[in-house]
């Protein structure tokens, strides 16, 4: 990363550093104001994921779901599910939830970052003080890189349990669209961000 790229984040995100877009120094949260209103806008998102059903990718149209109480919907019709299926249909929701609620949270942490980059670059351009710019902002880049690779771990023991649903529920079967490519490019896009 060269140097330029914070100040030009920098000058476009002064009127957001003017309007108090600085880091919480109460100890309470480690957010920018703006990564707090980030994390009020997704609690609602990770509020209706806990609480409403998740969608299942589909590539014809069809609509799937699955309830919070595990019933497993496709065209808004409940499959019929023995108890050993419905228990497999919550296993997989509750791993598509903790990706889904990780994947949030990356999101967060990428506004944070970029508000702590941009006050780096106007600081180091008024301190003058413009060395250790880049070091900063990739010691906080590779905490969300961390928090991505988690997300990037999930992964194959989601895999295996929609395979195990796909095998169990055969009209879930159509459906099950991920692979280890999906795995493979999670790994990849980390390399590629490095």
């Amino acid at each position: 990363m060269n140097l330029r790229t914070p100040l030009l984040t920098a000058l476009l995100c002064l009127p957001l550093l003017a309007c108090g877009e600085r880091p919480q120094t109460n100890g309470a949260s480690t957010d920018t104001t703006l990564g707090q209103k980030v994390r009020e806008a997704t609690d609602g998102a990770r509020k209706q994921l806990a609480e409403g059903n998740l969608s299942v990718s589909s590539s014809d149209g069809t609509k799937v779901e699955i309830s919070p109480k595990g019933d497993l919907l496709i065209n808004s019709t409940p499959v019929p599910l023995k108890d050993s299926q419905r228990a497999l249909v919550l296993q997989y929701r509750q791993q598509m939830l903790t990706v889904a609620q990780a994947g949030i949270e990356v999101g967060v942490q990428g506004a944070n970052l970029g508000v702590r980059a941009a006050s780096e670059a106007v600081k180091g351009i008024f301190s003058g003080n413009t060395d250790q710019i880049e070091e900063r902002i990739n010691a906080e880049a590779a905490k969300i890189e961390a928090s991505a690779s988690k997300i990037c771990d999930q992964l194959p023991a989601l895999l295996a349990t929609q395979q195990q649903l796909a095998a169990a529920i055969p009209e879930f079967k159509p459906y099950a669209k991920m692979d280890q490519g999906d795995i493979n490019d999670c790994r990849d896009g980390q390399v590629t961000q490095r």
